[in-house]
């Protein structure tokens, strides 16, 4: 729900589950604080490329988004015909172009090391650095002025992640005494960093995959070694 407190633009929702996304886009609505948001509930299946495409193509239609998240290659292009968007002066920024928009995928510390018994999603995972740094590297060279950035964050307190929780007494001791908190990650407290990387406080951020793990992800200290 940071969109539509935060940013005064058109949203555009997808997921598989249709249900569940309309809810959201719904509920979304009640926060917005700009008579000019909109919101639009998109049924896709990363799976299927024709699903993909035809999400694009009436987001696109729809709503033309600044900002765009996932299927870079379709969304690199729709994006390209936009005219670039300058943020103006404020009180805490100067007037400043924030280019064609900006993507933000989302990898997983699976992105960043490896994970038992997970081969193929780790792979996948890794993968989203891949994309992210080269669809970043293509954006500067077609001078498309596109930012293409990644998130990684760890368990988050989602449904599939209780369900799963409930379901594999593994998955529920790495939450509860392995993370540094202790605790999954708010949904908001992913959701804030992908809105602060759409918005012109970010406008000279590029190429990066962010860890939001509570520091998960770093090296033990010697103490803890032990």
């Amino acid at each position: 729900m940071c969109f539509p407190t935060t940013f005064k633009y058109r949203l555009s929702d997808w997921d598989i589950n249709h249900e569940s996304i309309k809810a959201a886009a719904e509920e979304s609505r009640k926060y917005a604080k700009h008579a000019e948001y909109r919101v639009l509930a998109v049924k896709v299946d990363v799976t299927d490329a024709e699903s993909v495409q035809s999400l694009v193509t009436s987001t696109m239609s729809d709503t033309n988004i600044a900002g765009a998240v996932r299927f870079v290659r379709a969304v690199m292009a729709a994006m390209a015909q936009q005219e670039p968007l300058t943020f103006p002066r404020t009180s805490r920024h100067s007037s400043r172009s924030l280019g064609r928009g900006s993507i933000v995928l989302l990898g997983s510390i699976s992105s960043l090391i490896g994970t038992p018994g997970m081969i193929s999603y780790t792979t996948a995972k890794h993968a989203i650095i891949g994309i992210t740094k080269s669809a970043a590297v293509d954006a500067l060279a077609l001078q498309s002025a596109i930012r293409v950035n990644a998130v990684c964050p760890a368990w988050v307190d989602t449904p599939m992640v209780r369900d799963g929780a409930e379901k594999n007494p593994l998955i529920r001791h790495a939450i509860g005494n392995i993370t540094p908190l202790k605790r999954a990650a708010a949904v908001d407290e992913v959701a804030d960093y992908i809105v602060f990387l759409c918005s012109p406080s970010a406008s000279f951020i590029n190429g990066t995959a962010l860890p939001i793990d509570a520091g998960f992800t770093l090296p033990a200290p010697p103490a803890l070694l032990h």
